[in-house]
């Protein structure tokens, strides 16, 4: 091994490299999952009046009304 070898920068161990692959598929991963999580949640604020939260109070949709 001469000593040019050492200094070389284009040369990257094999653990570089496998650790490179997996980081991407970590990345891929994620973006997937947030991206299903955004989709979901713009699908559900699509129709926004079933979109009521639990907070105690009376929901109007429930009422009946007498009319």
């Amino acid at each position: 091994m001469a000593s040019g070898d050492l200094m070389n920068p284009k040369t990257e161990h094999e653990i570089y490299v496998r650790r490179r692959s997996r980081n991407l598929w970590v990345l891929l991963g994620l973006v997937t999952f947030i991206v299903l999580v955004f989709g979901i949640t713009i699908v559900k604020f699509q129709d926004g009046h079933l979109l009521e939260g639990f907070d105690h109070t009376y929901r109007n949709s429930l009422i009946e009304s007498t009319e």
